[in-house]
């Protein structure tokens, strides 16, 4: 955490989509981080899903049909490493950009704003 804020008390604002958009809207990167790690975080409910997909592959029994899973949390929250990968312009996963997404829309859902898409971000 004080690697970020050293770094963003000493680089001036990146040329990237995510660093301006951040800026435009007042989103703070700090608080874009909690948003995400309590978003992502794993419940108990995600557990005993992954638990009971475990048990239904180690016995081999097929699903049924009808019934399709929640899809889970991925229990991955975005990180200062990511945050400032994203703000310099690097190259970030898929996976990482909607992680990222999903906090930016919750804080804006906060600030009672209409949410983004993951174009106008990255």
């Amino acid at each position: 955490m004080v690697r970020l804020l050293l770094y963003l008390e000493k680089q001036p604002m990146a040329d990237s989509k995510f660093a301006k958009f951040l800026a435009d809207n007042k989103i703070d990167p700090r608080r874009l981080r909690a948003a995400s790690r309590a978003l992502e975080r794993l419940r108990p409910e995600d557990r005993a899903a992954k638990l009971a997909r475990r048990t239904a592959k180690k016995s081999e029994a097929k699903p049924v049909e009808g019934q399709k899973p929640a899809k889970p949390r991925s229990g991955r929250p975005a990180t200062a490493r990511l945050l400032d990968a994203a703000h310099a312009g690097k190259p970030v996963s898929g996976p990482a950009k909607s992680r990222l997404l999903r906090a930016v829309n919750h804080l804006l859902e906060q600030k009672k704003k209409s949410a983004t898409d993951l174009k106008s971000l990255f």
